[in-house]
């Protein structure tokens, strides 16, 4: 197999945690392993929960080519606005038509156009409610191959047998079906046997010493006591994690490999004032 195009997936970005640990590990990372695309889920970048404008713009010029979203994608309401302008911010292609942004879109590299396909499950999710996104894809696909058969899916969803149907469902029809969804990578990389690179969870970038990527103590103390609090950034254990992928001519992935970074840089205070390594937890005081 001989590669076309090196493919960098993030695993969702949380919280302020997920925008520093990329500042000190991305840029250095595409130029080691010689990445030609980056796409990552934005799902959790403002607070956990959503996506801001401002936070877009900030990954954007950190080098990621395309963002995408789940079911928090509508949370911050200056990102509805800002939607429309940004054909490199995906929402879920299967929520309702008329909606603000796209779900699919065509991407340009020096190595060809590569097609990316935002998509959310219709399970665990009381406030979102997706089409069928197993009788979307082909359609989808078919538009995006008039152009490039080199094709990546997000599948953003919150069980494993959602995830491992679409996977088995897209083998051989795109090049790669991502996961996403629970913030916790998965130990199941594999290419399936039509050419598909697949994992069921490419992880989270921020902190792993956490609650899907929020401070573990006010997590438990939301569960333990039942009484709301508002979530806030975890700050131990700081990784980048997600899968680099290599896809040929053809749209057929030849190998697919899990990410999983530490960033040796900790920051001296929670808003990610960068500071000399100290070993000391910053989320403890």
């Amino acid at each position: 197999m001989v590669c076309l195009m090196r493919v960098l997936f993030i695993g969702e970005i949380v919280g302020k945690a997920g925008h520093f640990t990329l500042k000190h590990l991305l840029a250095d990372l595409v130029i080691r392993r010689e990445i030609d695309f980056v796409v990552a889920d934005a799902n959790g970048a403002t607070g956990g929960f959503g996506l801001g404008k401002s936070h877009a713009i900030t990954l954007r010029k950190k080098g990621i080519r395309v963002l995408t979203g789940g079911e928090c994608i509508y949370y911050k309401k200056d990102i509805v606005e800002y939607l429309p302008k940004a054909p490199w911010i995906l929402r879920p292609a299967n929520l309702p038509p008329g909606i603000p942004g796209r779900g699919w879109g065509i991407y340009d590299t020096p190595m060809g156009d590569i097609g990316v396909i935002c998509m959310i499950g219709q399970s665990g999710y009381p406030r979102v409610h997706g089409n069928n996104p197993y009788t979307y894809l082909p359609e989808i696909v078919k538009k995006i191959k008039e152009r490039t058969e080199t094709i990546i899916l997000n599948f953003h969803a919150t069980t494993t047998a959602e995830r491992r149907t679409m996977g088995f469902h897209s083998d051989g029809l795109i090049s790669a079906m991502i996961g996403t969804g629970t913030r916790c990578q998965t130990a199941d990389a594999q290419i399936l046997p039509g050419g598909t690179a697949y994992i069921t969870d490419a992880g989270r970038t921020g902190s792993r010493a956490s609650v899907y990527g929020m401070d573990s103590e006010r997590e438990m103390r939301i569960l333990l006591t039942r009484v709301p609090e508002r979530s806030k950034d975890g700050w131990g254990d700081l990784r980048l994690q997600g899968v680099l992928m290599d896809i040929d001519k053809e749209g057929k992935a030849g190998s697919i490999e899990t990410l999983d970074i530490p960033c040796e840089e900790l920051p001296n205070d929670t808003n990610g004032q960068s500071g000399k390594h100290s070993g000391r937890n910053p989320g403890k005081k």
